[in-house]
């Protein structure tokens, strides 16, 4: 993780040069989260099924340094996905990474796409 880095950018489709395969669709958690490691990155995978729609961030929480945000509560807030802190509720966006509840850094988040059974979370190295 970029730990010294106070702005986070998402991976753009362009820009994916590996799809990791992470696991099978089955092992994460309906309506929750799940880490992931890559390399020497943790990512928090989110299966929102009552939007039809996976997303992967960070899993680092910018607010305390903890690696959480996996096992975060998913929810909307006006139609935005979100995902709060376990530790102290701070939210920001599953799409665009954005601290929604004041001024924290935003989360650096990732695409992800299901083939076959697996999920796969893009990466651009």
């Amino acid at each position: 993780m970029e730990l010294g880095l106070n702005i986070q950018q998402a991976i753009k489709p362009e820009d994916i040069k590996v799809w990791f395969k992470a696991a099978e669709i089955f092992k994460f958690p309906k309506n929750g989260g799940a880490c992931i490691k890559y390399k020497d990155k943790q990512i928090a995978v989110f299966n929102f099924t009552r939007e039809g729609t996976w997303y992967a961030c960070q899993n680092l929480c910018p607010h305390k340094m903890e690696m959480v945000l996996s096992r975060g509560m998913i929810g909307e807030d006006h139609g935005e996905p979100k995902i709060a802190c376990p530790l102290h509720k701070n939210t920001w966006s599953l799409k665009t990474g954005e601290h929604l509840n004041g001024n924290l850094s935003t989360l650096k988040t990732y695409p992800v796409k299901l083939d076959n059974g697996f999920v796969y979370i893009g990466f651009s190295e």
